[in-house]
């Protein structure tokens, strides 16, 4: 088991640096996060606020190896190569960054990545620089090493390593992005992080519809579900091991949890009405949902494992959508007891329901960001969009101006949402989208085929 998951190498310690002295570049002290570097009076910083207007220059040159070894995952010196890549994507796509292209960078020596050639990259405009190195273990794992350095100063500003199992080597080259836009914007991590959605194919009245999972930037994808039955709303459990969804298995649409590591699938509510739209709590142990009993839908708990649900909400019309605060104490859902849909927020016992949503339009799929902060949703008057705003209802903000754009989800730190937008017309193409809290940068999402309902998993461990 622990070879599935990536243990972290603190390089800064002496341990470790006696450890890959035979193999790997010297390793200095490192200043610790929030501290600034000696001669450093104030570190570099990318503006969040400003985004996409002002990116930061950064340089990352190909990760060199010690010598080009042949592993399960490729030789070392090209794994160097499409790690390189990977960090700048993600950064490039954060719209916080500005990477040099590639045949603008210089070749890093094995030896020069703890000793960079700070006049050079200060002349290819890079205000911060990113070396690396990967090294294959006698053991069969890979070592990689990942350095930031600010490039005017001078100074090296965080530096970080991961030994990975030959299947896991992307993760590396994501984590090594998380750190260096973690410690440049202040912000969480989310590079590091999976997507499960809806993937679609077929003409729009018969939707083939099969449960996918991805890495956020589209790469290890599989399909989970064959498509025989339909699938909706698929949401990662906090453990990430477990998938509640909505199908249409034996023509019965129900709840299931998918396990993926067995590829199981149990019936969550053994109940005859119709049950759908299921979230689980932070803690893991229930999920809330909707069914619909005897022509009104409310909202429901239930334990994961199963049982006999609990009702939480009891007024007319179609009570659906729940998503509960990070810290589970509450949870915002959609409902059109007002005559239309509108967002409310409840404790998550039931208790306290207020309307929260009181603009023009129809409002549905409230989602709670992981910070607590903000309420993404679906905002419906003429088009649909994406939009955010305060728990308490105030504060809206349109991030979207599409057709059809709703079903966001959040990022693990609550800066980015991630959407399905629906093309015009009888072929009703989707596909996936990602948009950050300024509504600037915004982009696709690659997948094989369209794609819909996405939910962006937590950071993984």
């Amino acid at each position: 088991m622990h070879h599935s998951k990536l243990l972290a190498l603190a390089l800064a310690l002496s341990g470790s640096t006696a450890a890959l002295a035979q193999t790997a570049p010297p390793v200095q002290p490192a200043p610790q996060p929030g501290q600034a570097a000696p001669g450093q009076p104030d570190e570099l910083v990318v503006d969040v606020v400003g985004g996409i207007s002002a990116p930061l220059g950064i340089a990352i040159p190909v990760m060199p190896t010690s010598s080009p070894v042949d592993t399960p995952a490729g030789r070392t010196d090209e794994l160097g190569r499409q790690l390189a890549g990977i960090i700048t994507n993600d950064l490039r796509n954060s719209g916080l960054f500005k990477p040099i292209a590639a045949n603008g960078l210089k070749s890093v020596a094995f030896s020069e990545v703890t000793a960079p050639a700070f006049d050079y990259w200060g002349g290819a405009n890079a205000s911060a620089l990113v070396q690396g190195f990967i090294r294959a273990n006698g053991d069969g794992t890979l070592t990689v090493g990942c350095y930031l350095y600010d490039v005017f100063s001078r100074n090296e500003l965080v530096r970080q390593g991961f030994v990975v199992p030959p299947g896991d080597w992307r993760r590396a080259g994501h984590k090594c992005a998380d750190m260096v836009y973690a410690k440049l914007t202040g912000e969480g991590p989310y590079f590091d992080s999976r997507v499960i959605y809806v993937s679609e194919t077929g003409p729009k009245g018969k939707r083939i519809k099969r449960l996918s999972i991805m890495d956020q930037d589209g790469a290890n994808h599989r399909f989970l579900t064959n498509g025989q039955s339909i699938v909706l709303t698929p949401r990662f459990a906090p453990n990430q091991q477990t998938i509640v969804y909505m199908s249409y298995l034996n023509d019965r649409p129900a709840i299931y949890v998918y396990d993926i590591g067995t590829g199981k699938q149990r019936l969550l509510v053994n109940n005859p009405s119709l049950t759908f739209s299921p979230r689980v709590s932070p803690d893991g142990r229930s999920v809330v949902f909707s069914m619909a009993v005897a022509g009104n839908t409310d909202l429901y708990k239930v334990a994961t494992s199963g049982g006999s649900p609990q009702r939480l909400t009891d007024a007319p019309g179609i009570d659906t959508a729940p998503s509960f605060s990070p810290d589970g104490r509450r949870i915002a859902f959609e409902s059109d007891r007002s005559g239309a849909q509108q967002i409310y927020v409840m404790n998550a016992d039931g208790s306290n329901q207020q309307r929260i949503s009181f603009g023009s339009g129809r409002y549905a799929t409230p989602v709670w960001s992981p910070r607590g902060d903000l309420i993404a949703f679906t905002k419906i008057a003429g088009n649909f969009r994406i939009g955010i705003m305060s728990p308490s209802g105030g504060g809206e903000k349109l991030l979207t101006d599409d057709w059809q754009d709703e079903g966001p989800s959040w990022s693990p730190n609550g800066r980015v949402l991630m959407f399905y937008r629906q093309g015009r017309g009888g072929a009703g193409k989707a596909d996936l989208w990602s948009v950050d809290l300024t509504g600037v940068n915004e982009r696709r999402v690659p997948t094989p085929l369209d794609g819909s309902d996405p939910g962006w998993g937590p950071l993984r461990p």
